[in-house]
């Protein structure tokens, strides 16, 4: 399977799954792992902070960049800040399984992942 078909079936799986979706975590901030491939390479995955603000908006921080993360019903609206800037933004259909949201930037051709810690929020 070629590799723009490869990204069409996960798209179509993300969207699907997306329909019955799953919450995020309770509010409250957790140890994360954030993954990030593009197009058919590896994932790159590295340590996160996440602050889950409510069941649809979460802030993701990495070093010192940040993303922001507002969640409908079938579409993740992605916002990438450094300070005070943005440098990137998007929308994504995504998918919650278990405690990992997946998003997918079709334009980018890169895949998203957001391992969340299952211990209980700290404070």
């Amino acid at each position: 399977m070629s590799a723009r078909r490869r990204l069409a079936a996960l798209a179509l799986a993300v969207g699907v799954a997306g329909a019955a979706q799953a919450d995020a975590p309770p509010p409250g901030r957790y140890a994360a792992q954030f993954c990030v491939a593009v197009g058919d390479a590896q994932a790159d995955c590295g340590p996160a902070q996440v602050e889950v603000r409510s069941a649809r908006k979460l802030a993701v921080r990495i070093a010192d960049l940040a993303y922001h993360l507002e969640l409908a019903s079938s579409q993740v609206d992605v916002v990438l800040m450094h300070g005070s800037m943005q440098i990137d933004g998007f929308f994504a259909s995504y998918e919650w399984d278990g405690r990992t949201l997946r998003f997918l930037d079709l334009d980018k051709h890169t895949r998203y992942a957001l391992e969340i810690a299952p211990h209980a929020p700290r404070r």
